[in-house]
């Protein structure tokens, strides 16, 4: 086995920190994990935390440059290690999830958090100041609201797609949208922990908040009709085109590794431009696989578990790429 090609994808990403209305910014990186900044009348709420700690203090240093207001509250928009685990990096804020991503956290925190790390050591710079796992201070059903003085902020566990636990944040007044993986723009939804069957409808709900402005995951900030629309509905595209191929070869019986192969004739051409097409795709498939055959509960990567499965699939046509990330 040739190993994670990702280990060598060392290349530092342009960050922009785009506003997207008064006290409202987009953190975002090329395709490499998001964060979302929202500041109130006497405090600043951060939406994901990014990998380490040491990764979160160029998302603080961007926020010194706008507001010297402190950082009061970490939104996590699910459990992910690329998302949380910089969260210590704010001193003294309150670490805000879904009761689902706690839960998710106690089950499979630590097996997440090292298959992670393993997979791609760029999205990991200075995990050596990483304490631990990264645990709520609070934890709310389905929606809690804030209020940042006069700034309304509501966070919603929209509904499950690419995690059981997905939390978007919500300004009501401004129509801004932090969705974290719920939706991505020109980069490729990891779907190894998905509710393939789930996600479109998640995704209508998030079309019917109507936002004027949106931050992915992954990839720009989006602040047009026709940019938003191109997000959703590219998100949308992605995972029912994989769940469909998906359902077809379990139907007809086929191993995990022709499906595999199937997907990958029949999705390149139409996504393979997008980031990290190459690495997704046998995280993807596999969970579009066992959710074709009924298993609603995502089985837990371990580190151990991504190289049988690189191993199962890694002589497909499909591994070609450098990129290769969560």
């Amino acid at each position: 086995m040739s190993g994670f090609a990702s280990t060598n994808d060392l290349a530092e990403k342009k960050i922009s920190f785009d506003e997207l209305g008064p006290g409202l910014y987009g953190y975002t990186a090329e395709g490499d994990p998001n964060s979302g900044i929202v500041i109130g009348d006497d405090s600043v709420l951060v939406v994901d935390a990014q990998a380490t700690p040491r990764m979160a203090e160029d998302v603080i240093a961007r926020i010194r440059t706008v507001t010297d207001k402190p950082v009061r509250h970490v939104v996590l928009s699910h459990y992910h290690a690329v998302r949380v685990l910089g969260a210590s990096g704010y001193h003294g804020a309150e670490i805000i999830a879904s009761d689902v991503t706690r839960d998710l956290i106690v089950e499979r925190g630590r097996q997440d958090m090292d298959s992670e790390i393993g997979r791609f050591p760029r999205l990991f710079r200075g995990k050596e100041s990483i304490p631990g796992l990264t645990w709520p201070d609070i934890v709310f059903h389905k929606k809690m609201t804030l209020w940042l003085g006069k700034r309304e902020v509501q966070i919603i566990q929209i509904g499950r797609s690419h995690t059981a636990g997905d939390t978007v944040v919500w300004l009501p007044q401004e129509r801004v949208l932090f969705s974290g993986d719920c939706v991505e723009y020109g980069a490729t939804p990891y779907c190894g922990d998905a509710h393939f069957a789930d996600w479109p409808g998640t995704l209508e709900a998030i079309r019917a908040l109507k936002p004027v402005a949106l931050v992915p995951g992954r990839g720009a900030s989006l602040t047009t009709p026709a940019q938003i629309e191109e997000g959703l509905q590219g998100t949308a595209d992605f995972t029912s085109d994989l769940f469909a191929i998906a359902k077809r070869g379990v139907a007809a019986g086929h191993s995990l590794k022709q499906v595999y192969d199937a997907a990958m004739a029949a999705m390149r051409p139409k996504y393979g431009h997008w980031v990290i097409f190459e690495h997704c795709m046998p995280f993807d498939v596999s969970r579009a696989y066992d959710e074709a055959k009924g298993l609603d509960h995502p089985r837990i990567w371990t580190a151990e578990r991504d190289v049988e499965m690189w191993k199962a699939l890694e002589h497909g046509a499909a591994m070609k790429s450098a990129e290769i990330e969560r």
